[in-house]
């Protein structure tokens, strides 16, 4: 399914498996998640081999399939391993292999027509390249102050984030200390969504939590 800019809110759980008490839990806080009712997991796990990236991968997106929503299944940096395992898509990072690379492949036929292409962007001109490129959608922040995002700088603020999502046609989504408190102010921004770590991961009521952000609760 193609994505639109108007398909609001985007909520997407981040994955971290070192934040955790225990780093084996995140199968089951993925399962959950995808029960809650969150739209995007993206397993953002750099550092695990990637035999074991591809098995959490394919756990993610079997699970996907017992949802009456499924979640869509992002796979952060690794193209071969979100394609092997099925995902929805690969988020890239600026180390990552170029949007314009990955797009390319699509249109082609290489990957799959509808496989989603993510990037994140910390600024504006980076957003409009992505876009340019044949991203999907955009990551864009940090927004608010969080120790995870610190080494890309100050955080971007919501008046940046406001233009950024008014100067592309594909989702912006907020990320980089993102909380149930100030998600709204982000959706006022005009961001299609938010994506965080703590927020999802550290709740003791998940399907509460989505509840709330869809202002069903």
């Amino acid at each position: 399914m193609p994505l639109s800019p108007k398909q609001s809110p985007i909520l997407c759980y981040v994955t971290d498996r070192r934040a955790l008490a225990q780093c084996s839990d995140l199968p089951g806080h993925v399962a959950r998640a995808v029960q809650a009712g969150v739209d995007w997991i993206q397993l953002r796990e750099k550092d695990l081999p990637a035999h074991e990236l591809l098995a959490l991968a394919q756990f993610a997106v079997s699970e996907t399939g017992k949802s009456s929503s499924p979640a869509r299944i992002l796979v952060n940096d690794n193209l071969d391993v979100a394609l092997a395992a099925g995902a929805a898509g690969v988020h890239l990072g600026e180390r990552s292999l170029p949007v314009a690379t990955v797009n390319a492949a699509r249109v082609r036929g290489v990957i799959p027509k509808g496989f989603l292409i993510g990037a994140s962007c910390h600024s504006l001109d980076a957003a409009r390249a992505a876009e340019h490129d044949g991203a999907d959608y955009v990551f864009f922040g940090p927004v608010f102050v969080t120790p995870s995002k610190a080494a890309f700088g100050e955080p971007q603020g919501i008046n940046r984030l406001a233009d950024v999502s008014r100067s592309v046609a594909i989702p912006v989504l907020a990320i980089g200390g993102v909380n149930e408190e100030n998600a709204a102010e982000c959706f006022a921004a005009g961001a299609a969504g938010i994506a965080a770590i703590r927020m999802f991961q550290e709740t003791a009521d998940l399907a509460a939590l989505v509840a709330r952000l869809r202002g069903k609760e």
